[in-house]
């Protein structure tokens, strides 16, 4: 199996916690978070990981280099931000399979990916995973019928619900309409447009989530995340 972990924001909400370091490079009991990313992706067999990277990329590059925990490892780097959909895009010329796994540089989520793999090549359908969470103000619902996904809320509805955890397998030729360079988010400029014309899966994961884009996650992965 082969990733694409979108690895080049600012951290803009995690600067006064880690000043000098890229999101995903932030340590987790003395750990660069991406190296318990890899570590997890290790355990799933996966094989081949293309990091999309911008701010700082040459502090990750230098730290993983071409093989990491067994894991090949290539690189695309954004000369200016792409967002989401961009950093896809620009990461899925160096894939190498026919579909692509796609996680958050800045999210640890404990995958069911053999389950998930074998449901992709039974119907080879882009799957977007969802998450239930206690809280749904910071990430917005997915509206789901019959396990596909038929709608997106926005941020702010507060309680238990299904979450975008921030991950999905694609097609390696999923975001072909928009080429490689242009800026786009992959939520609102491509989910949300097509989710009424095209069939996206739902996988509801089962597996610890934690986003640590804000400092009281990134404290929480510190005691969740130790023996990682």
């Amino acid at each position: 199996m082969e990733a694409i972990i979108l690895a080049g924001g600012f951290g803009t909400r995690l600067r006064y916690v880690v000043p000098d370091l890229p999101k995903p490079m932030a340590p987790v009991n003395g750990k660069p978070f991406l190296e318990i990313l890899f570590g997890s992706l290790a355990r799933k067999d996966f094989t081949r990981v293309i990091l999309s990277l911008g701010y700082k990329a040459d502090l990750i590059k230098s730290h993983f280099g071409s093989r990491f925990n067994g894991i090949e490892v290539d690189y695309v780097v954004e000369d200016q931000p792409l967002g989401t959909g961009g950093a896809i895009r620009l990461a899925m010329e160096k894939v190498t399979k026919d579909h692509i796994f796609i996680f958050n540089g800045d999210t640890y989520l404990d995958l069911e990916a053999h389950e998930i793999e074998q449901d992709w090549l039974k119907n080879s359908r882009p799957k977007i995973i969802g998450r239930e969470v206690l809280d749904t103000a910071r990430y917005g619902r997915l509206i789901v019928e019959k396990s596909r996904v038929t709608g997106f809320s926005e941020k702010g509805a507060s309680g238990p619900g299904l979450i975008n955890a921030g991950c999905y397998v694609f097609s390696k030729n999923e975001l072909n309409a928009f080429a490689p360079g242009a800026a786009f988010s992959v939520e609102t400029d491509y989910l949300m447009q097509n989710v009424d014309k095209k069939h996206f899966d739902i996988f509801v994961t089962e597996g610890k989530f934690i986003d640590i884009g804000i400092p009281e996650d990134y404290a929480r992965a510190q005691i969740e995340l130790k023996d990682l």
